[in-house]
């Protein structure tokens, strides 16, 4: 049996196939993990969810603040925006299934040493802590206040950890620093605003794997998000979005051995 850790997806189902053919992918050998972003921007959200719904046996996936976004937009939180291509996944006959199982995702997944989250951790949690936060906002998204939780998830504040969070404020930094962190400012900030490479990022910025005292810096962690970083394997860190969405590639990593598997965007998908 293999593992492979897949970059993100956003609904770039064609690419996705051929990814899972230059892995050689057979269920029921292999295992699956996707760090987030299973859908949307690109045309095959419906065909992505449904595949990794159909071979859930095989996958092992966190949500991404794509996923939460098309929660948000199923349950009528929000109103979709010009840029989403959730349409057909929405009108779905299976829709209401595909929703409810994106529901019961974490946030983050921790096994065989290795941390499996969608875009980063704040430097002051240690694993045990991450996968406690993780399934305290798993447990409200699949309440039945999930309509309710997914309302008061939006918004950059606070911005900094303090373990004095009131409970809604806790989850929704919690959040944000699971889908959407790069960078941090000296002072242990989430900064929202940089998206950029590694090289042009302001001296005042740490990206959030390189602040310092961070508590799980001896630990391997797999992550996607950070589309302008790129393909990063430094033993400690491994960041796998790579762009499909656009235009470029969609890599997979294999754990056991860390060896790295890519193949270009299909032009169907974008």
């Amino acid at each position: 049996m293999a593992i492979y850790a897949i970059g993100d997806i956003q609904g770039c189902y064609y690419s996705f196939l051929a990814l899972l053919k230059k892995i050689k992918f057979k269920r029921g050998r292999d295992q699956l993990w996707l760090v987030g972003d299973l859908i949307n921007r690109g045309n095959g959200s419906l065909q992505v969810l449904r595949w990794c719904y159909k071979n859930k046996s095989s996958v092992t996936a966190v949500l991404g603040n794509h996923d939460l976004h098309a929660l948000a937009i199923k349950y009528k939180v929000i109103e979709p925006d010009d840029e989403d291509t959730l349409s057909k996944l929405l009108k779905a006959k299976d829709s209401h299934i595909l929703f409810k199982w994106l529901r019961t995702l974490p946030l983050v997944h921790y096994e065989k040493k290795h941390l499996m989250v969608h875009a980063g951790l704040l430097p002051q949690w240690t694993i045990k802590d991450a996968i406690k936060f993780s399934k305290e906002v798993s447990a409200q998204l699949r309440s039945k206040k999930h309509v309710e939780f997914l309302s008061s998830m939006y918004g950059n504040k606070p911005d900094k950890w303090s373990s004095t969070l009131n409970k809604n404020d806790k989850a929704r930094i919690v959040i944000n620093a699971t889908t959407r962190l790069r960078t941090l400012t000296s002072t242990g900030s989430i900064d929202f605003s940089y998206k950029g490479e590694l090289k042009n990022m302001p001296k005042k910025l740490k990206a959030w794997f390189d602040f310092p005292k961070r508590k799980t810096k001896d630990n391997t962690i797999i992550f996607g998000h950070w589309s302008a970083l790129g393909l990063l394997t430094r033993g400690d860190v491994f960041a796998i979005d790579t762009g499909c969405v656009w235009g470029r590639t969609l890599t997979a990593l294999r754990l056991d051995d860390k060896s790295v598997f890519s193949v270009k965007t299909n032009s169907k998908d974008i």
